[in-house]
């Protein structure tokens, strides 16, 4: 298994999300509007595009002394309008949100979808404190060949919690504590999820990761999910406190991830969540694509703010 992982490294590509877009005009939801942040010079990652999604009525209800829950998103460019995207697929997560609000199962909440870097998408979402765990052949190679030479999640990371959301919670009408403040993304953007929950659980209350990737590279292997499992059991927050949602479909890339969810869901359960606090799901028959996740993140968005 060792020498197949890493072998498979020189053949790694790089799955559709990554592809590496130029910024276009600004995406047009379906409901409510679009605002693109002005450029941030971080201290600790490459400049990108943020968009921040505003319900219909966010003026009329920050008229009337109303917050707002934040949901941010990675693959930010995949989330709103699929005449923008690469692959002509999207999200269309205002939709569900919109639905979701009107029939009371969940808050009015701002998204705010952060934009991969392209190249760099991978070195920025593999959990870093993944590495140690590695045996020490596996984490040289993925380090110089997957991440390019250069870990970034720990510094994609700070970015989201020290210059970002300090913006986001200036510039709008916000609730900022943990209990209000979630984050999400699928494949990679799932693994950078959790990791964000456990790395920052006084930041983030709750967590969803859609086709987690937890095998790391694009094909099976051991190492890589060994290490998530044994980076979890030292630094899953306080299931008192904190919501996690994960789940998988069963063919394209999801079909290589059953055997590796079901260890990780025992592991939570044995950290003590409950129903209440976590779910996993598998979706037979859906893929690794945004239209998959288009049709059932209504699923992770109500339990992540469930009332």
């Amino acid at each position: 298994m060792r020498r197949h992982f890493l072998t498979s490294l020189l053949a790694m590509s790089l799955p559709a999300l990554a592809q590496p877009v130029p910024a276009p005009a600004l995406p047009r939801p379906s409901h409510g509007r679009l605002e693109r942040l002005p450029t941030i010079a971080s201290r600790h990652v490459d400049a990108r595009p943020v968009d921040v999604w505003l319900p219909d009525d966010y003026d009329a209800r920050v008229a009337r002394g109303e917050r707002f829950a934040v949901l941010y998103l990675h693959d930010g460019q995949m989330q709103f309008d699929a005449a923008t995207t690469w692959n002509h697929q999207a999200w269309a997560i205002d939709r569900a949100v919109t639905r979701l609000v009107a029939e009371g199962q969940m808050p009015p909440v701002i998204l705010v979808a952060v934009w991969n870097n392209g190249r760099w998408r991978h070195s920025e979402y593999l959990p870093q404190k993944f590495l140690p765990h590695l045996p020490e052949d596996v984490r040289t190679r993925l380090v110089a060949e997957a991440l390019h030479g250069q870990p970034q999640s720990d510094a994609y990371l700070r970015f989201l919690v020290e210059e970002l959301k300090p913006l986001i919670d200036t510039r709008y009408a916000t609730h900022t504590g943990p209990a209000h403040t979630a984050v999400m993304g699928s494949s990679m953007g799932g693994l950078i999820s959790v990791y964000a929950l456990c790395e920052y659980p006084q930041v983030f209350g709750a967590a969803a990761g859609l086709s987690t990737h937890w095998i790391g590279i694009f094909q099976p292997n051991e190492d890589l999910p060994a290490a998530g499992r044994a980076y979890l059991r030292e630094h899953l927050p306080d299931p008192a406190t904190h919501r996690l949602y994960q789940d998988h479909g069963t063919t394209e890339l999801d079909a290589l991830y059953p055997p590796y969810q079901p260890p990780v869901d025992a592991l939570v359960r044995a950290r003590g969540y409950t129903d209440a606090h976590y779910l996993s799901r598998v979706f037979p028959g859906t893929g690794h694509n945004e239209t998959a996740w288009a049709e059932r993140v209504h699923i992770p968005l109500s339990f992540l703010f469930r009332r």
